[in-house]
């Protein structure tokens, strides 16, 4: 343990010393991953694709606002797919405003969860959003997390279907046909239901949790959130007709769990041997508050010895 802490005490002096950099550096790598996976799936704008615009834009979001460089993707998603269909462009910037609306009124501060959890579906990992979100961040996390999920739901709408919607006509029949199976096709799909359902109640389930004034709530949140999100893919993947692989969620709620732990060791290690109960006042209220100790790797005291030369 205390060979843990040193390295935890080493990793939280350094970034502290470096916060700055090494943020800015997390922001450029993120971007980065996220821009090449838009063009690897939808690239239909070839100048989009261009690996100088890749890397501008990249470093455009290294010191961007992360509100600012989700709306920049945002535009660079449409413009792929307004380069394949009018139709689908405009339906999906339409779903756009709306989440942007509802995220930036309740959960502006959860910008990363959007970018990270379309990059997690792509890796086959969802499952582990929900326990870094809900172990840090706020009870609104849940909205961009959810917001996060339709983002990749609709892309991978759009990539699968990309020969279908670029065949689409000109007449104005045929153009509201068009958005007739554009919105059928992103909207009706029970897959992504669930997957907002089980991801955003999980994560809004940790949150609670976390925040009791129990004993290893942590712990307790990392576990129960767990557990939630299995039951209710299990139960409903068979209520929906949804594709989803039982296999990759345990294996990714086990993966998330472990994530949780990490996180937990880093932000909230505390000693509850060590509990405190204070009691104070003012001129209008009594205060009880409960104080837990944070595990500290503690500093050797150095001795001195004194040699008398005779």
């Amino acid at each position: 343990m205390q060979t843990l802490l040193m390295v935890k005490s080493r990793i939280i002096g350094i970034y502290a010393r470096y916060e700055s950099y090494i943020l800015s550096v997390l922001r450029f790598i993120l971007v980065l991953i996220s821009m090449l996976v838009i063009n690897s799936n939808l690239g239909f704008m070839a100048r989009l694709k261009n690996p100088a615009i890749t890397l501008i834009v990249a470093l455009l979001g290294s010191f961007l606002p992360l509100n600012a460089t989700i709306l920049l993707m945002g535009a660079i998603v449409v413009l792929h797919i307004y380069e394949l269909s009018l139709e689908c462009a405009v339906v999906v910037l339409c779903i756009f405003v709306l989440m942007f609306i509802v995220y930036f009124r309740f959960s502006p501060t959860d910008s990363a969860a959007i970018l990270l959890t379309p990059l997690l579906f792509e890796l086959k990992l969802p499952y582990v959003i929900p326990v870094m979100c809900g172990l840090s961040g706020s009870p609104m996390s849940c909205i961009a997390v959810s917001c996060g999920v339709v983002a990749y739901y609709i892309l991978n709408y759009v990539k699968l279907n990309a020969d279908q919607l670029a065949s689409s006509a000109q007449d104005p029949e045929s153009m509201l046909n068009g958005f007739k199976y554009v919105i059928d096709g992103m909207l009706k799909n029970d897959t992504m239901v669930l997957m907002v359902m089980a991801l955003g109640l999980t994560t809004l389930l940790i949150y609670l949790i976390s925040r009791l004034s129990i004993p290893f709530c942590w712990k307790i949140a990392i576990g129960a959130g767990s557990i939630a999100e299995l039951i209710i893919l299990l139960v409903g993947s068979l209520s929906f007709d949804a594709d989803i692989s039982v296999g990759m969620a345990i294996f990714g709620i086990i993966l998330g769990v472990l994530v949780g732990i990490v996180i937990e060791f880093f932000a909230f290690n505390v000693d509850y041997g060590r509990v405190e109960q204070v009691q104070f006042q003012d001129d209008e209220y009594y205060y009880y508050v409960k104080a837990l100790p944070k595990v500290t790797l503690e500093t050797p005291q150095r001795k001195v010895k004194r040699i008398n030369r005779e």
